[in-house]
């Protein structure tokens, strides 16, 4: 049993930085990820993170502005987001792998999600 509990969100203008914070309560899985929601869409990956070797995995649309990391001794994941654009509004989770039989930037393959964090880009 994996609890996950995200901190960090806020309101921030266009171009601010905010860090997001999932601390893994129990056992951690080999594959974390960060995912967001935005109003009336689909919940969608951002980035991923092998908790193990550290081998990241970002979407297109937040490559190159945010940077997941793991602290594997405070057993706690981050999601540094820089260059924050209106479009990145959204509800922010946390995510453990507990599923391999499909892609891992796929939702259905987490099985433990953290009660989620608000971030609103204003511009």
């Amino acid at each position: 049993q994996v609890q996950l509990v995200e901190s960090g969100g806020g309101l921030v203008q266009a171009g601010g930085s905010l860090r997001l914070s999932c601390l893994a309560d129990g056992r951690s899985s080999d594959t974390m990820g960060w995912f967001r929601q935005a109003p009336g869409k689909e919940r969608e990956f951002v980035a991923i993170i092998n908790w193990q070797g550290g081998s990241t995995y970002y979407a297109d649309a937040v490559k190159g502005r945010f940077t997941i990391s793991r602290d594997k001794a405070k057993n706690t994941m981050y999601l540094q987001m820089n260059s924050l654009k209106p479009e990145d509004t959204a509800v922010y989770y946390c995510a453990a792998r507990t599923r391999y039989s499909g892609s891992k930037y796929h939702t259905g393959e987490y099985g433990y999600w953290g009660q989620g964090t608000q971030v609103t880009v204003s511009s």
